[in-house]
């Protein structure tokens, strides 16, 4: 029997949904991006929450990461017990279990720098309290919105003023002006893409500048968005990058022409187990396993809920939580246990919803890398 991607397995005896990562493709993303953080000059400090492994990190680590990004404070206690010390938690952390929590990971990773973000004076006021009453300087990033319209303050006169508050306060650190670019997701190609990363840079380093004029130093200015990475990566004055996606790239990425399907290192190998009309078939991957997302941030861009490699036509129509329908041609080839490759829309929650991926090497062995931070959202 033949056997798929030239594993050492049997395609046959492969348990689908199986979700796979290419390791020769994982670690030439990771090693390309690392080469242009260098060339650009700037630090690397990835986000997490693409791939929550502590196999990855590691490789992203190797490769001249400084520190990593997460979401959450539950990941960032994944990682910082298995010996990762440079953690930006890039979320606001807002409630009295909040607080609680990150004090108590300061005081017991006292080696380890652990900073987070902040765009309200209450909170910063709130943090700064409690920082001095524990006689330490907590490290915080301002986050500006440059134009996804989620958190942050706006850029100019409003970022201004949060930071000469922050910067007045006792126990922060200012570390410097943070964005995310996420609504480069919804573009309408790569034109409009650079277009947005330029903004993204922009806007932080205008708002610099009227930092300093205001007698304020900017230790830091701090892009995101594996979309816009290479644009506002670019721009003179940034000082660090902190994509995610890249180290997978996703259908998504495909159609905002960031990258080639060659380069998508996650897969999911699913198996079809119904096929009662000629046009339509069934696969054993749904919800569950590919998510329901067509398009990050709003957007609803791409056909199907992944692309089906080898076979262009077939669309995934619609998912339930374990079966995945599909669009085929009525004289399609495709039959009932017949394995099918997919690319998915977006990798991150595809990892997420994982306990385990499954590693290819270039051997043909398959290795089974934990998930250990999934479900980690509060």
């Amino acid at each position: 029997m033949a056997k798929l991607w030239q594993t050492e397995v049997e395609a046959s005896e492969l348990d689908t949904p199986l979700v796979v990562v290419h390791r020769d493709r994982l670690q030439q993303n990771i090693a390309e991006m690392a080469a242009y953080a260098a060339a650009q000059g700037v630090r690397m400090r990835p986000h997490l929450k693409t791939h929550k492994t502590i196999e990855i990190a590691a490789l992203q680590r190797e490769h001249g990461a400084i520190g990593l990004t997460c979401a959450k404070l539950g990941e960032a206690e994944v990682f910082l017990a298995r010996g990762f010390t440079d953690i930006l938690i890039a979320y606001p952390l807002v409630g009295s279990a909040k607080w609680k929590r990150l004090f108590e990971l300061i005081d017991a990773y006292p080696q380890a720098v652990i900073s987070t973000l902040l765009d309200d004076a209450g909170l910063a006021a709130t943090l700064s309290e409690q920082a001095a009453d524990r006689g330490i300087r907590l490290p915080v990033w301002v986050k500006i919105d440059s134009g996804l319209k989620r958190c942050g303050v706006l850029p100019g006169a409003q970022a201004v003023d949060l930071v000469q508050r922050v910067t007045g306060l006792p126990g922060l650190d200012f570390q410097g002006l943070l964005t995310h670019a996420g609504h480069a997701y919804a573009a309408d190609g790569y034109e409009q893409v650079q277009e947005i990363g330029e903004r993204e840079a922009r806007c932080l380093l205008e708002t610099a500048e009227r930092l300093q004029e205001a007698g304020i130093a900017v230790p830091g200015i701090s892009v995101g968005s594996t979309p816009t990475v290479r644009i506002s990566g670019a721009v003179a004055g940034v000082t660090e990058i902190r994509p995610g996606n890249y180290v997978f790239y996703d259908a998504t990425q495909i159609r905002l022409g960031v990258t080639t399907a060659e380069r998508c290192a996650l897969r999911v190998f699913t198996r079809v187990v119904s096929r009662t009309e000629a046009g339509r078939l069934v696969i054993d991957a749904g919800a569950k396993t590919l998510a329901l997302d067509k398009g990050a941030h709003g957007s609803d861009t791409v056909a199907g809920y992944g692309l089906i490699v080898g076979h262009p036509q077939a669309v995934i129509e619609r998912l339930s939580e374990e079966h995945g329908v599909v669009r085929v041609a009525a004289d399609s080839t495709i039959a009932v246990g017949d394995l099918l490759e997919i690319i998915p829309n977006h990798a991150c929650p595809v990892a997420n919803l994982t306990d385990e991926l499954h590693v290819l090497d270039g051997t043909g062995r398959l290795a089974v890398w934990p998930v250990v931070a999934r479900g980690k959202t509060r």
